[in-house]
This record gives structure tokens, sequence and C-alpha cells, in this order.
């Protein structure tokens, strides 16, 4: 493929994006007329994300969000409704309103809270479902009244939202209580950290005998980078409201272990622990065994770029002063998806790689470009760059993965972004726009972040961008 060279004036900096594909003519004539990247961003933001999904995906029948949508927006009879989706989309929503001023959003936020704190919370064992059905009963999906760390991390960063939009108390005393609920039955008192996978009751499920009906009952009590990372979100939004010790504690406590635990040497992260702390891997087995199991040990380009900007998050909201320590992580993360799984010649981050016993470097082991991977490297590279300001390499790569999501990933017909890069896979062109795992957080939030980043008003970025390393 011949390489193209494109020069393009933003902000009074002379960009050349060698290897990339072209921005679009839309784009390309918005900056011709001295529009920002705010202005475009803004734009599709409002247009092209959150007024694609509200009010369409508002369940006005049975209340909370539709999860499932096809690739036209058609909504089908099926509708699980998840806590992690609804979680999210009150999240979206709320962000949404406090960020335009607009009380639309409010309505729709205040919609989606009502049924997950009506229908999804367990009032007999506490904690929030994993799944319930769309008029917000059981259903057996996805290990039916089983519950996660995961998703009641999601639960407490949605709730935390929609009380920094409302002030409704009744929204803070639930992420309270679920802070406490995972306190109790999640948290490891022995060796630290969080467990995921918990029975209705709060049990872990590799406490329950494998000859158990409880549905998922394992034998193993894995401490994940998933929910890992996910409850440091939560956490961070949390204490900015609601500044209580033992959140305080539990959020330093996730910060030192993603940090100096998750996050090995060559700067990816870890993916898998036992409860007291061995690295699960498959390195030691052959290639063959490793492909089938790649799901254990894998690098995962695009959590290690949302990692970096979530230590940050939460060194900042702690407010740790000169913490040269997690910046160096988090700029090590970046690093290394940069270096191995980005996409010089298209601009995008890679899904996966491995580092195969016996190869040089690392193997690319998927190429999809899935959604949010782009979306969390566009928010991870534009805050490098703001706060290393002298390594070009981070605009000229932010600018790269800027025009590999206005090529491949926005879809300008039916809006929103498709699942994964159409360079890849095109067949995504008729693939679902939302499903239970796909909503507008990532991209949403992304392109918010973004916007402030370029209109200076990050202080994160304030606040890192200072430490000399």
């Amino acid at each position: 493929m011949k390489k193209l060279s494109i020069r393009i004036i933003i902000s009074g900096m002379l960009i050349t994006l060698l290897g990339s594909p072209s921005l679009s003519a839309k784009t390309q004539r918005a900056l011709s007329k001295n529009d920002s990247l705010i202005t475009v961003y803004d734009r599709l933001l409002r247009k092209g994300v959150l007024d694609v999904w509200y009010p369409r995906m508002i369940d006005s029948v049975d209340g909370g969000y539709f999860s499932n949508a096809t690739f036209d927006w058609k909504i089908p009879e099926h509708q699980p409704k998840m806590v992690v989706t609804q979680s999210r989309l009150i999240w979206t929503s709320s962000q949404a309103a406090l960020f335009y001023n607009d009380s639309t959003y409010t309505k729709y936020a205040r919609h989606g809270f009502k049924f997950l704190t009506r229908h999804m919370w367990d009032n007999n064992y506490g904690g929030f479902f994993n799944i319930r059905s769309k008029d917000g009963n059981y259903t057996d999906e996805m290990y039916g009244n089983t519950k996660t760390a995961y998703g009641n991390a999601f639960a407490i960063y949605g709730l935390t939202s929609y009380y920094k939009l409302t002030n409704d108390t009744v929204a803070l005393n639930f992420a309270k209580k679920t802070f406490f609920w995972l306190d109790k039955h999640s948290h490891d008192n022995t060796y630290g950290g969080y467990v995921d996978e918990m029975a209705e009751n709060g049990i872990w499920l590799s406490k329950i005998k494998t000859d158990s009906k409880e549905p998922g009952a394992s034998n193993e009590s894995l401490k994940d980078f998933n929910s890992t990372i996910h409850l440091m979100e939560a956490f961070t939004e949390l204490y900015k409201v609601w500044p209580d010790p033992l959140v305080k504690t539990r959020l330093q406590e996730m910060l030192t272990i993603i940090r100096d635990t998750f996050v090995n040497k060559k700067g990816y992260l870890n993916l898998y622990f036992t409860d007291d702390w061995k690295l699960v891997s498959n390195s030691d087995s052959s290639q063959e065994v490793i492909r089938s199991r790649s799901l254990i040990n894998h690098v995962s380009f695009g959590h290690d770029v949302e990692t970096a900007y979530l230590l940050l998050e939460a060194s900042y909201a702690l407010d740790f002063k000169n913490d040269t320590t997690t910046l160096k992580i988090a700029k090590k993360l970046v690093d290394h998806a940069l270096a191995n799984g980005f996409d010089q010649v298209s601009g995008g981050f890679y899904d996966e790689g491995y580092y195969l016993p016996g190869s040089n470097g690392i193997t690319i082991s998927s190429k999809n470009a899935q959604w949010w991977v782009q979306a969390e490297g566009l928010n991870a590279l534009l805050l490098m760059s703001k706060i290393f300001p002298k390594e070009k390499r981070y605009y000229q790569s932010y600018l790269k993965i800027w025009s590999y999501i206005d090529n491949y990933l926005i879809d300008k017909k039916h809006g929103d972004w498709y699942i994964n890069g159409l360079n890849y896979n095109p067949a995504v062109i008729n693939a679902p726009k939302a499903s239970v795992w796909k909503c507008n957080y990532h991209n949403g939030r992304a392109l918010m972040n973004c916007i402030r980043m370029l209109k200076n008003e990050n202080e994160v970025v304030k606040r890192f961008s200072k430490i000399k390393l």
C-alpha cells in the first residue's frame, strides 16, 4: 500500500501524517474553514452519538434502556438488561446533561436511574444483579442471579454521575450501599484486591462446590484486570463526591495494585492472578495451547491505554503531589501500545497481541480494531500529547487515530460507530449498533474528554504536565 502524506494546520501546529488515510471530506472542509477539531468533535458527539442513542434507546414501556439495536437502529424484541449497560447509559446521559447544561439528558438519566434502583438492586441480599429481563425480572441468561464486582463498579460509576448532576441523595446512598456491599463480599481481606464473580448471596463462586446447581460455579478465585481497573474508575468518581476514609483506602489500594502488580516490566497489563497474587500464565505451554487459551494472558492494547488514563485520574483524585511513579507507568503503558499494537499505516490500535515463546517481539493475534479501543486510544494519545508536548509522536499518532475513526468507524449514514473498523472487517457494516456490551460510554467519554483537553480545561493535564520525568 502506498503511504500517504497529509499536512494539516491545527491550532498553529503543522502536522504531517505519514502512512495515514486521508481525513474525510467533511472533516477536511471543516478544517479548511478554520473550524477546529473542537467543532468537529462537538458536532460528532451531539449529532453522531448522543442524538442517535437518545431517545431511541429509551424503553418507555418497561423502563431503563434498550440493550439491542440492529445496524440501522431497529429495536428487536429480545432486550435483556445488564447492569453494566444500564449504568453506562446513565453515566453518559448524566455527563451529557452536565456537558451541555441540557435538561433533556437529565430526563434520560433519571429514566435509567429509576429502572436500575427499582429492578436491578437485590432487596434480599444487597448488591446489583448482573442481568434482568426486559421488564426487570429474573432471566436465566448470563448466569441469572449472579453478581460481579465489575457490574457493581459500573453501578457506582453511573449512580455517582447521576448524583453529580441532580444532587439526589438517593443516588448517592445507593452508591454508598454498593460500595459497602462490595467491600463486605468481594474484597479479599487476606491478600487484597477484589474477586469478580459472586453468587446471589455474595459468596465467591469459587467457594461453591462444583456439583452445585449455581450457574457459573468454578474452582478459581481470580483477580482480573478488567474488574480491577473499573473498580478504580468507580472509586475515583465516588471519592470526589464522598471523601470517606475507607473509599480513599480502597482507591489507593486499587491504584497501587494496578500500577505495581498488574502492569509488568514490559509495560502492559498482566490479566489474571490467583487470589494470592500468583500470575496465571500459559508461557510454559506449547504454542497450540497458548493460542487456544490466549484469553488468559494476551496483550490488550485497548485496556492498556485506558488504564493509563484511569491511573492518572485516580492519582489526581487522591491529590498525590508530584506523582512521578504513576505518570511513568501510565506513559509506559501508552508507549508499549504505540510501539507494538498501533497500525502505522491505517492509524488504529489492534485488538490483541501475544508474546509467544521463541518469537522475537510481539505477535498480533487479532487485528479487529474495536470501536472502544480506538475511542480510548484517541483520549489517551491526546492526553499524552498535552502532558508531553515535546514528544511529537503522541500528537501525530492522535491525529492518525482520529483519521482512522473518521474513515473506518463512524457510520455516516445511520449514526454512531461500527463495532470494528471496516478496513479489517467490512462485514461489520451490518453488525448490531447496540448490545449489552456496546453502548455510547467509550466514544461519548472520549469525545467529551478531547473537547475539554483541546479547550485546555482538563485539570489532570494541568497537574501532570508540570511534572519532570
